[in-house]
């Protein structure tokens, strides 16, 4: 017998325009193999770009926030589980939720955790490095509580798993590792696909929407500091930036004469990254798992990351003629260079994509894994939450303080 699951989502997934809204259908795809039936709701508005669920064999439902409206939805539908997509979700549904299916299992999804993001924005912001005082912002605060109220939370990069539990000391049993996944048959077909090669191709790229932060800061950081620097090494080349969501600023770095060129939305994002030789990530703050660097892997195409950009998809590595980071402009703009000319390296960096997304994220290698930990904690719900007493007390506080303000909203709205 199928069980069902609520996702409230924080927007309606845009996989063509984020890295987030691909992993959403990721995360629906594992639900459905782990005989799940999938409602997805949010009260955000639609975009144009926001797919079509129900041709992934998902029922859609728009919700509205403080309206009890959701609470005799939930409580007649009966869901056994339900998934937040964002703390800030959890926090505007959880008690309504709970209240009306308190024996279901509640999984948020952080897709990164977003005091992480703030506290690398504002060191960067000071020239500092990232410490305690960055770190133990009172976003944590709601974010890392928002985590103790859920039975269990997916975190998508090993980084941010050993940050809670080293950092935050938040209990091991609480969390679920998961990050973006490539399917086996996606894997076997990579070396064997037709790729454009090293000859075929041409220009650097980058691609993101510039919704979010760390994008246009990693642009324009790129416009400033470290195109100039390779444009003067290779007059002839190119940089090829796309992105969703341009704005006013984002348009002004066009300049043709600089071989900086905004492209705008990319109507097909692997196949733009495939034209090109070479990927570059200057990202210097964020959180989380690179969407970009997953599209430049796949499609064969070698990169150059920052630290943070890079980060989770494999441990940092000496120069080896693998994926490596580098965060010192002149260092960045070096390793551009070198693989932009030359083939030789260029392939090694190729093929170290195609290893590490079969060695690190195989979906062979966290599938049966993450359906059995989901179907563990559902059945052993009431004794996994006796272990979890900080959570009981966080939901006892947010209940009586959020329900509260929550009900106070809705009586003014109707007014």
């Amino acid at each position: 017998m199928k069980k069902k699951l609520l996702i409230i989502g924080h927007t309606w997934p845009e996989p063509q325009s984020t890295a987030a809204g691909t992993r959403m259908l990721q995360l629906i795809q594992l639900f459905q193999d782990a005989n799940y039936v999938v409602t997805f709701a949010s009260a955000a508005s639609r975009s144009d770009y926001s797919v079509a669920l129900h041709d992934y064999q998902v029922t859609e439902k728009s919700i509205l926030l403080n309206d009890s409206s959701f609470d005799v939805w939930v409580k007649e539908e009966a869901f056994d589980a339900v998934m937040y997509d964002r703390f800030m979700v959890e926090e505007q549904y959880g008690w309504r939720f709970r209240e009306s299916c308190p024996s279901s299992i509640n999984i948020l999804d952080t897709e990164d955790l977003h005091f992480l993001r703030a506290a690398r924005e504002v060191a960067l912001k000071n020239n500092d490095e990232v410490t305690a005082k960055h770190l133990h912002s009172k976003q944590a605060m709601r974010e890392i509580a928002s985590i103790y109220r859920c039975d269990v939370t997916l975190i998508i990069s090993e980084y941010e798993m050993e940050l809670l539990q080293n950092q935050f000391r938040v209990p091991a049993d609480l969390l679920c590792y998961l990050p973006f996944l490539t399917e086996t048959e996606t894997l076997q077909n990579l070396k064997a696909a037709n790729y454009k090669s090293f000859h075929d191709r041409e220009h650097f790229s980058t691609i993101g929407n510039f919704i979010h932060k760390p994008n246009y800061d990693a642009v324009l950081y790129l416009k400033t500091e470290i195109w100039p620097l390779i444009r003067k090494q290779i007059p002839k080349a190119q940089m090829h930036v796309y992105g969703a969501y341009e704005s006013p600023k984002v348009s002004q770095l066009h300049n043709e004469q600089q071989g900086f060129y905004i492209k705008g939305r990319a109507k097909n994002a692997n196949e733009v990254i495939e034209n090109s030789r070479v990927v570059l990530a200057p990202i210097r703050f964020g959180a989380g798992l690179k969407g970009k660097l997953f599209t430049a892997m796949e499609t064969g195409t070698p990169f150059i990351g920052t630290t943070v950009a890079t980060e989770g998809i494999l441990p940092k590595i000496k120069s080896n003629g693998k994926i490596n980071s580098y965060d010192a402009p002149a260092d960045i703009v070096e390793q551009a260079v070198k693989l932009y000319l030359n083939e030789i390296e260029w392939k090694k960096y190729q093929e170290s994509g195609f290893q590490t997304l079969q060695n690190r994220f195989d979906m062979a290698l966290f599938k049966e894994v993450f359906i059995s930990r989901i179907n563990e904690i559902s059945c052993q719900l009431e004794n996994h939450r006796l272990q979890n007493f900080m959570g009981q007390l966080l939901q006892q506080q947010s209940f009586n303080s959020t329900k509260y303000f929550s009900q106070w909203i809705e009586k003014k709205n109707k007014e």
